[in-house]
């Protein structure tokens, strides 16, 4: 049998809590909730989630400060569930860890089709071989990135898996904002680039020797990016 997905959902309204409950259940997953911050991280802590649902506004905590706490030490996927809807509130939770960010009121059918796709980017294996970026070995099959000299580890997050897996087995190519959002985030992202600025970001810093003139993972600005090998 197929292991159940466990999500954990973090919000302060018990009626979404409650609708979630029931919507998710229904579809088969294992759902723990939190009303709080401090519960949230307490619950992760105890039984580990393959995904989270965190809105941003929580009574003891902010939410970012969540998401924070939780990358401390996993990479399950986070969607942000927040009656926050501005361009700030986005960039700010998909910098701190983030890897999906929606608008309340939302619809349950959209928030279903993002848990899945995070679901897929997490569990996505395939048959890259290594690829070396200057003293780091990038292995996108087993999902682990190390320095050559140390072989200290860097831990990456699904999302972050996922962009650079499409840039690196595309060297030299012009990969299009559109390209990479629709296919990382799904088609109704054609325009959050936002989410590739943010996210390229945080890859340059744990990738390139100099993130502010990377070396290999090239912006070409008002078209996309490229791994340059």
């Amino acid at each position: 049998m197929t292991p159940m997905i466990r999500v954990l959902v973090v919000d302060d309204e018990p009626h979404i809590l409650r609708a979630l409950a029931i919507t998710l259940r229904a579809r088969d997953y294992d759902v723990v909730l939190a009303g709080d911050g401090a519960g949230a991280l307490a619950t992760a802590a105890e039984t580990p989630p393959d995904l989270v649902v965190l809105d941003l506004g929580l009574p003891d905590l902010d939410g970012i400060e969540v998401i924070r706490g939780l990358r401390g030490w996993t990479d399950a996927p986070i969607i942000v569930l927040s009656g926050r809807t501005g361009a700030h509130d986005k960039v700010e939770a998909l910098d701190a860890g983030a890897d999906d960010y929606v608008t309340k009121p939302f619809g349950m059918d959209e928030l279903l089709a993002r848990l899945r796709a995070a679901h897929r980017r997490s569990g996505s294996t395939d048959d890259t071989p290594r690829v070396r970026l200057g003293d780091l070995i990038v292995d996108l099959e087993a999902k682990t990135v190390g320095r050559a000299s140390n072989g200290e580890k860097i831990r990456l997050t699904p999302t972050e898996w996922s962009l650079l897996e499409l840039l690196l087995r595309n060297p030299g190519k012009l990969m299009t904002q559109r390209d990479l959002l629709t296919r990382i985030w799904g088609p109704g992202y054609p325009r959050e680039n936002d989410y590739l600025r943010v996210y390229l970001a945080r890859l340059r810093r744990k990738l390139e020797p100099v993130p502010g003139r990377p070396r290999y993972l090239i912006t070409e600005p008002g078209m996309g990016y490229r791994f340059q090998p």
